[in-house]
């Protein structure tokens, strides 16, 4: 049986990609140009530009056209690929830490070592954490402005378990969450892996379109609302008292399980009351230490209404039984001695220091970012493209991530983001410049 023209025109198409006749960012012609060209009919061309866009191999953008992407550029980048491991200047991910981290560990450690409780740590506990330490992670809370009991508090093997926990407690397959049409990718997966659907909601750098929201409640039956009202992750926004109280009202009037991602919400200073202090009845709150203190002390906390404890203990059960105990009484020990709270403000000096360096090399391009925050995204010019410019780095020997990982609409916006936080400070400033470089080169 003959193999259909479209067929062998998708064939073609894909070697000339592959091969580079067609170069990454070429503008190809539009569907009804195609059908004239190759004598098809308008449907069949549209279905050759779908079937390459199914093999990667290109990408349709509603106003500009159908263009050829980089497929040379690492999967999926900003995911799961930690381009450092390829001897790349990590602008991709975040690993902030201080000098002298690695000596607070080994006293943690001996101190752990001549305690008297040592033997305790190496049974199974609680699953949600043992009664003192969810106490002290209360404590902890209080001072960020969220007065929980340490019974309202669970202890996870980090923030992205403490939103698995949640997703797994609280929702079922199918369910629609709202969502910022950028937002974390991490919680984009585990909705991909929980058969969750995100509906997208407009956002920018002044944070979550809240008539949008409630314009998708009236349509739709929307289960939750995932969202990170203090530093926004990748825009860096801080949500107004006025907007957090908005976006309360709405979640009681449509029944919306508000779930607060407040990882990197240490870096903001003075910021208005968290969601989870506005509706603690209908908000779980889900932070860790993993950006505060360290990326490899997988210890967070889940705070939540009484009668979501047990659902979250149950959930902690059935992925991890509990929290490594020595994991979690190095970091309880810390946060009661003060540690945390010396090492928060120290990694917002930090991460200020990094962003007026930002500001000061790439002085010309638009920046969105928060003064005290280890990201910055950077919106490209209209005829620039993100996968180039990323793979153009990548050549360079930097790592960034494209928009696409963030996205959770159609519209895949051209941008980068630029973590600050794993280089030290000369090899930031140089990258910053090569950036800065490879982007004016791409634009005209």
């Amino acid at each position: 049986m003959p193999t259909p023209r479209y067929k062998l025109l998708v064939d073609r198409m894909a070697m000339d990609i592959r091969s580079g006749r067609l170069a990454p960012g070429t503008r190809l012609p539009t569907h009804r140009q195609l059908a004239s060209q190759e004598g098809l009919a308008l449907v069949t061309a549209s279905r050759v530009y779908a079937e390459l866009d199914a093999m990667g191999l290109v990408s349709g953008e509603t106003g500009r056209g159908t263009f050829v992407r980089e497929i040379a550029l690492p999967a999926r980048l900003g995911i799961d690929q930690h381009a450092g491991d390829a001897g790349l200047a990590d602008l991709n991910f975040n690993n902030p830490s201080l000098p002298g981290q690695a000596e607070l560990l080994r006293s943690a450690l001996r101190q752990l070592a001549s305690s008297g409780d040592l033997d305790a740590l190496l049974r199974y506990q609680p699953h949600g954490g043992r009664t003192h330490e969810r106490e002290i992670v209360a404590r902890h809370l209080s001072s960020r402005g969220l007065a929980v009991e340490g019974a309202q508090v669970v202890i996870v093997n980090g923030a992205q378990h403490g939103l698995t926990a949640t997703v797994l407690a609280l929702l079922k397959p199918g369910d629609v969450v709202a969502v910022d049409a950028l937002t974390y990718p991490g919680f984009k997966v585990l909705a991909e892996t929980i058969r969750l659907e995100l509906a997208p909601i407009p956002v920018s750098d002044q944070g979550p379109d809240l008539k949008a929201l409630e314009r998708l409640c009236r349509t739709r039956k929307v289960r939750a609302i995932y969202t990170m009202p203090t530093l926004h992750n990748p825009l860096g926004c801080v949500m107004n008292a006025q907007g957090r109280h908005e976006l309360v009202s709405i979640a009681r009037k449509h029944g919306l399980l508000i779930i607060e991602d407040a990882a990197y919400a240490f870096l903001a200073e003075n910021p208005p009351p968290p969601l989870a202090a506005l509706a603690p009845e209908t908000t779980v709150y889900v932070s860790g230490l993993s950006k505060s203190i360290a990326t490899g002390l997988r210890v967070g906390f889940v705070a939540a209404p009484d009668r979501w404890v047990a659902p979250l203990e149950r959930a902690i059960r059935a992925t991890t039984w509990n929290t490594a105990a020595v994991m979690t009484a190095i970091a309880c020990g810390w946060l009661d001695d003060g540690t945390v709270t010396r090492l928060e403000r120290e990694k917002r000096r930090d991460a200020a220091l990094r962003q007026s360096m930002a500001a000061e090399v790439l002085a010309g391009l638009r920046r969105v970012c928060h003064p005290a925050s280890y990201f910055v995204w950077l919106p490209l010019a209209e005829e620039v493209r993100a996968d180039v410019v990323a793979m153009a780095l990548v050549r360079e020997g930097i790592s960034v991530s494209t928009a696409e990982p963030f996205s959770t609409s159609e519209h895949v916006p051209h941008a980068i983001r630029v973590a600050l936080g794993s280089v030290d400070l000369p090899v930031l400033r140089e990258s910053l410049q090569t950036v800065k470089g490879v982007i004016a080169s791409y634009t005209y």
